[in-house]
């Protein structure tokens, strides 16, 4: 072949396990729930920094120190970004891989998530707890963009690898993983019913 692929953006997208997904999110959202009602702190800031809706982000963002459910969470994720890392051929030989972050996010009707990465750790993620049917998904920003310059709009028919954007449908009891560094977004809730996910952060030492 004339033309190879180099310098591939790679995305992670799983379910968390086989088997009992259905009774362990039930379980989760009801906790998720039960922590919006708990986090008067987290309901503020999100009243200023995540409009119509509520994350744990800013006050309780590290829920796998005090919860076991958390906990449980934990255990499954990790086994997830060391497949994934191993087939990014990062070399974590010797090296531990750890949770820094895990919070919380419930978007109801019209809430939205808007363009940001995750600085200070090396892969990041969410896991979908809630998901209405026609929610939104998590949307991708291909990380050159801003270095196309000249270059022409794609064809209306362009091959998913070679588009600007990429959108991942949320579905419930999947995880997804991505570098740290790829900027991504969620559009706003068109759904009456809420969508809750978990997000999180990994860092290595």
């Amino acid at each position: 072949m004339p033309t190879r692929t180099w310098f591939p953006t790679c995305i992670y997208h799983e379910p968390l396990q086989r088997n009992g997904l259905e009774k362990f999110n039930t379980e989760l959202a009801d906790e998720c729930r039960n922590l919006r009602d708990y986090d008067a702190a987290g309901r503020r800031w999100s009243a200023k920094n995540y409009p119509g809706g509520y994350t744990s982000y800013a006050s309780l963002n590290q829920l796998h120190k005090f919860s076991s459910t958390f906990t449980g969470l934990e255990r499954k994720l990790t086994g997830h970004v060391r497949r994934f890392a191993t087939q990014l051929d990062m070399d974590l030989r010797g090296r531990a891989v750890h949770l820094t972050d895990i919070w919380v996010n419930i978007m109801p009707e019209h809430a939205a998530h808007s363009l940001h990465l995750h600085p200070l750790s090396f892969i990041s993620g969410t896991y979908y707890v809630v998901t209405p049917r026609g929610c939104p998904g998590l949307k991708f920003e291909d990380p050159r963009l801003s270095k196309f310059m000249a270059a022409p709009p794609k064809t209306t028919g362009a091959r998913p690898a070679n588009r600007p954007h990429i959108t991942y449908p949320a579905k419930a009891g999947h995880l997804i993983l991505f570098e740290s560094w790829l900027r991504h977004e969620v559009a706003a809730n068109r759904m009456a019913a809420e969508r809750i996910s978990i997000s999180f952060n990994y860092n290595w030492s």
